[in-house]
């Protein structure tokens, strides 16, 4: 967050000046004016200029990439960030060497640090936003996977007649194979636990 304090001939000149120090626009600001000013007589005597104070709020999307550079050095990967946005959804995509300690065994790393940016970004957004981080396309491959899986143990339960217990997963993995089995009408699909143990158990329909 920044802060700066400005005076002009009129209230409109002192926030043009505090926008000019802070480069920013006036729809990204938030504007406090401590004195309107005055104008004077015959515009000399008594004259007062008008004070403004403007606050420049800390951007959510660079205090997560803050954030995520300074955790990926201190794990001593230097990741390329490249930042993509559509409304309220923000994916942060990761690459570069050794980015497999970014992911960690089936995605662990991954997800916390998915977890974590999005407090961070939550932290300084007025609006919430749905933070993904990827690596190098992990999430697309993991979906295959989660999808391949999904329907592999929907096959397993439909012939056994059994429930199958998933192992703990993250909710939007949960997801992914809950959707994936939609069209399987023999079976139904249920989250069982509580976090981060929460899991999918697909039962069969007798």
């Amino acid at each position: 967050m920044k802060k700066v304090t400005a005076a002009g001939q009129s209230v409109e000149e002192a926030v043009n000046l505090a926008l000019a120090q802070l480069n920013s626009t006036r729809d990204r600001v938030e504007i406090e004016i401590e004195d309107e000013g005055k104008k004077g007589f015959f515009g000399l005597f008594g004259a007062r200029k008008a004070i403004v104070h403007v606050t420049l709020p800390a951007d959510p999307i660079e205090e997560s990439l803050k954030f995520l550079k300074n955790v990926s050095e201190n794990m001593g990967v230097n990741a390329e960030i490249d930042v993509r946005r559509q409304g309220k959804n923000v994916t942060f995509h990761l690459s570069g060497e050794k980015i497999a300690l970014l992911i960690g065994k089936r995605g662990q790393t991954l997800n916390s640090l998915q977890y974590l940016t999005q407090l961070v970004a939550n932290r300084y957004s007025k609006q919430f936003l749905n933070v993904t981080v990827d690596a190098e396309d992990y999430r697309n491959r993991r979906n295959d996977t989660l999808i391949q899986l999904a329907e592999r143990m929907a096959n397993k339960a439909i012939k056994t007649g059994k429930s199958v217990s998933l192992e703990p997963m993250p909710s939007f993995e949960r997801k992914v194979i809950h959707n994936a089995l939609l069209h399987y009408p023999k079976i139904k699909t249920n989250s069982n636990g509580t976090e981060p143990y929460r899991h999918l158990v697909i039962t069969p329909i007798r």
